[in-house]
């Protein structure tokens, strides 16, 4: 069984910034893309960044030259950077990771996994 476990959101400033972090574990083979995505209170969740395997990313565009998606594959760990935070960006952070899995019974599969959400308030 694998799973992600966020941390990093809480309570900023406009103007301020966060470092969100998104650890996978379990039995994983590897991991294809990582991405974040957002949730704000009565609207759909919405990607906003995502980074390949190779480290290939891509942006939603408000969050462009704001916010920065990396990774450590030797981690298995997801960051997204932001700054210059804006009310805007205040949701419910959600990390999202492809994983292989390989087991003997079932073979290599590829499993959707997401994580809990962490909340993060932009505020003064």
């Amino acid at each position: 069984q694998v799973q992600l476990v966020e941390s990093g959101g809480g309570l900023v400033q406009p103007g301020g910034s966060l470092r969100l972090s998104c650890a996978a574990s379990g039995s994983i083979f590897s991991i294809n893309n990582m991405g974040w995505y957002r949730q704000a209170p009565g609207k759909q969740r919405e990607l906003v960044a995502l980074i390949t395997k190779g480290g290939n990313t891509n942006y939603e565009d408000s969050v462009k030259g704001r916010f920065t998606i990396s990774r450590d594959n030797a981690k298995n760990t997801v960051y997204l950077q932001m700054d210059s935070l804006k009310p805007d960006d205040t949701a419910v952070y959600f990390c999202k990771a492809d994983i292989v899995v390989n087991s003997r019974t079932q073979g290599y599969r590829i499993l959707e996994v997401w994580g809990q959400g962490t909340l993060v308030t932009v505020s003064s």
